[in-house]
C-alpha cells in the first residue's frame, strides 16, 4: 500500500494508525470532514485504549469493507496478571485483586494452549455487541445485566512472554470477531487469577500491515496539499 493521497472519484483504501484514546469512528469523521471525503467508513473497530491498523474506504470502495472484516487479524500488547478491571482494560478502574504466586510457567502455558485454536468466548460486558438492540456498554454503563451469548472463533497463533511477569507481552493471530479482552479475561481465570489488558496493538489485518499505514495527521496534511494543488491548477 503506498502513500498516495490523489484518491479518485471511485474511492480508496486509506490505511491509518489509529491514535490512542481516539475511537474509530472519530478518525473516520476526522477524514471525512477534514479531507472532505463524501463517503467514508471502517473495516473493523478498534477500542479507544488500542492503537494501531485501521482500515477506512472511501466512495465506492466502501463496498469492500465486509470483505477487509473478514479477514484474519493480528495483534501484540500486554496484559497484568493480579487485578481486573470491569472493561478488562484500563478504560475503567480496578475492582479487584488477586494472587499470582501460585502461578507457574506450567499454568501458563496450559492457559495459552487452552486459548488456541477454534475456542468459544463470551465478548465483553463493555462492548460494542447489540443486545436487545443496544449496545452493551451502555447497559453496562447503568449497571445492567444482559446475557451474551458464546461465539466461535480461531485463534491461530497465541504467542506470551513472561519475563515481565506478571505482566505478559503477546502476540496474538486471530479470526474476525475475536475480542483481546476476552481472551485476557479468560486467560486470567484459567490460571487461577485475574486479568487486565494494559497495552494493545493491531499490526496486521489480511496482507494490510501497520508499517505501511499513515500518521492520522500526516495523512491529512499531505491530502489538504493534494487538494490545493488541484485548486492551483
Amino acid at each position: 500500500m503506498n502513500h498516495d493521497t490523489n484518491i479518485p472519484d471511485e474511492g480508496e483504501v486509506i490505511l491509518i494508525d489509529k491514535p490512542l484514546t481516539w475511537t474509530s469512528f472519530d478518525v473516520a469523521n476526522k477524514l471525512k470532514r477534514a479531507c472532505k471525503f463524501k463517503k467514508i467508513g471502517h473495516a473493523g473497530t478498534l477500542d479507544p485504549l488500542a492503537t494501531g491498523l485501521l482500515i477506512l474506504c472511501t466512495g465506492k470502495k466502501t463496498k469492500q469493507i465486509d470483505t477487509y472484516q473478514a479477514q484474519e487479524k493480528e495483534y501484540t500488547g500486554t496484559f497484568v496478571l493480579g487485578k481486573t478491571t470491569p472493561s478488562v482494560d484500563l478504560e475503567t478502574e480496578f475492582d479487584a485483586g488477586y494472587p499470582t504466586e501460585h502461578i507457574t510457567q506450567e499454568v501458563l502455558e496450559n492457559a495459552r494452549l487452552k486459548l488456541t485454536g477454534p475456542i468459544e468466548q463470551v465478548p465483553p460486558i463493555y462492548s460494542a455487541v447489540r443486545v436487545d438492540g443496544e449496545r452493551l456498554y451502555k447497559k453496562a454503563r447503568r449497571g445492567e445485566v444482559a446475557e451474551i451469548k458464546k461465539r466461535n472463533v480461531e485463534v491461530s497463533l497465541f504467542e506470551i512472554d513472561t519475563t515481565h511477569f506478571p505482566s505478559i507481552d503477546f502476540r496474538i493471530i486471530c479470526s474476525k470477531g475475536t475480542y483481546i479482552r476476552s481472551m485476557v479475561r479468560d486467560f486470567g481465570e484459567l490460571v487461577g487469577s485475574g486479568a487486565y489488558l494494559s497495552v494493545l496493538c493491531r499490526t496486521r489485518i489480511g496482507a494490510f500491515e501497520l508499517k505501511n499505514a499513515w500518521n492520522l495527521t500526516d495523512f491529512i496534511h499531505q491530502k489538504r496539499v493534494a487538494l490545493q494543488l488541484e485548486v492551483d491548477e
